[in-house]
């Protein structure tokens, strides 16, 4: 009997997905566990398995096509079935071409713009009004495409040379997702300014003699591992009635992509050396970067890092990544003149220094708590030899 293949949920947030590459064709044989499709998500492409065999007697949903969770993208079934209960009513034949006079006369059914009047008052649309004088631009050096000439916003967007980019699915998650948590989670933001020299000495040890450098991301999560196992209020998550208390360190990494971000997630930090933290989350980051990564890799970070340093940001806030409670912004290590006091009184002398800024969902963190944890944080990233012993 034949079978409809519908579009699944291949990530906890997809919504909607399309099909990059079919891996089988009309009237391959399929056994249940065959990849049959690559299907791009709200996050990666991802191999679509077959819950079913059978003869693939008809793809529904061409490559490059878009379809909702619940859709069907394929019929399954045996060779010579009649599947046409499962398509739907069936397209309408084409009408035959007509050619000579009378398919001329058809052809020209959307007039040419007209120009607009000369004298009298100009036809242009309230919203295309607006537009152009936001923009500067003249509606009299703009020829219409309304009806009788009037002119419309697309006729102002023309001359102003902008684009309109659909929104891709991906886009459309992070929209949704951070909106919720803006407006569902409490923000608040502690910042302090760290003494980095130690932290950058740590790591230049340890990348001496190394080919592959070791990141600062990935002592940045050994230390913050640590932190949470200290602060477990700020591994938390709220969960409407209760609060989720979690037991390990799993910490998310913010990777920007063409179209958005990705969060790969290295699990259980506070018990990961240095190494091992950063092999994993380079493998992760190659991965988010080329759409591979699998769902479980990408979700459920209970705390969450963004670092713009790279990018010469001196200090920024982060929108929390839910589930977690609380994301940490780290900016640029910047050499900085600092007063020091000594036995001879005060001295200015050069130090690195850097922003680090805590947001916290204040559902679930208390200012005391937020505090605590940032403050010994600081104390590891300045003395990171203790943080890690």
């Amino acid at each position: 009997m034949a079978e409809k293949v519908l579009m699944i949920a291949l990530s906890p947030t997809m919504e909607t997905g399309t099909v990059v590459r079919w891996r089988k064709k009309e009237g391959d044989q399929v056994k249940s566990g065959d990849v049959i499709c690559e299907v791009e998500t709200d996050k990666a492409t991802m191999d679509y398995e077959a819950s079913a065999e059978g003869t693939l007697l008809k793809i529904v949903l061409a490559e490059g096509g878009q379809a909702k969770v619940g859709d069907l993208i394929a019929v399954l079934g045996s060779p010579g079935e009649d599947i046409s209960g499962l398509l739907g009513a069936p397209e309408q034949a084409p009408k035959p071409s007509v050619t000579g006079p009378a398919a001329a006369a058809k052809t020209a059914i959307v007039p040419p713009p007209s120009p607009p009047p000369i004298g009298g008052r100009l036809r242009s649309s309230p919203l295309a009004r607006k537009l152009a004088e936001d923009r500067g631009i003249d509606l009299r050096s703009i020829t219409g495409s309304g009806p009788d000439g009037r002119i419309v916003k697309r006729d102002v967007e023309a001359p102003s040379g902008d684009e309109v980019v659909p929104v891709s699915g991906m886009r459309k998650i992070i929209a949704k997702r951070l909106s919720e948590s803006m407006f569902s989670a409490p923000h608040y933001y502690l910042t302090v300014s760290v003494a980095a020299d130690e932290l950058l000495g740590i790591r230049a040890k340890l990348n001496a003699g190394r080919e592959k450098k070791v990141s600062l991301n990935a002592i940045l999560f050994a230390l913050a591992g640590r932190a949470l196992a200290r602060h477990p209020r700020v591994n938390s998550a709220w969960n409407g009635e209760t609060i989720v208390r979690r037991g390990s360190a799993d910490i998310g990494l913010a990777v920007a992509l063409p179209d958005g971000l990705v969060t790969p997630v290295v699990r259980d930090c506070g018990r990961k050396g240095i190494l091992a933290i950063d092999s994993e989350l380079a493998d992760l980051v190659e991965r988010a970067r080329a759409g591979k990564l699998a769902p479980a890799e990408y979700a459920g970070a209970g705390f969450t890092i963004s670092n713009l340093g790279s990018f010469g940001i001196d200090e920024f806030t982060a929108i929390i990544n839910p589930p977690g409670s609380a994301i940490l912004a780290v900016g640029a290590a910047r050499k900085q003149p600092v007063v020091e006091t000594g036995p001879e009184g005060d001295r200015i002398v050069a130090r690195t220094r850097m922003a680090i800024t805590l947001s916290c969902d204040h559902r679930v963190i208390d200012g005391a708590v937020g505090a605590a944890f940032l403050r010994d944080l600081a104390d590891m990233l300045e003395n990171p030899a203790l943080g890690l012993a």
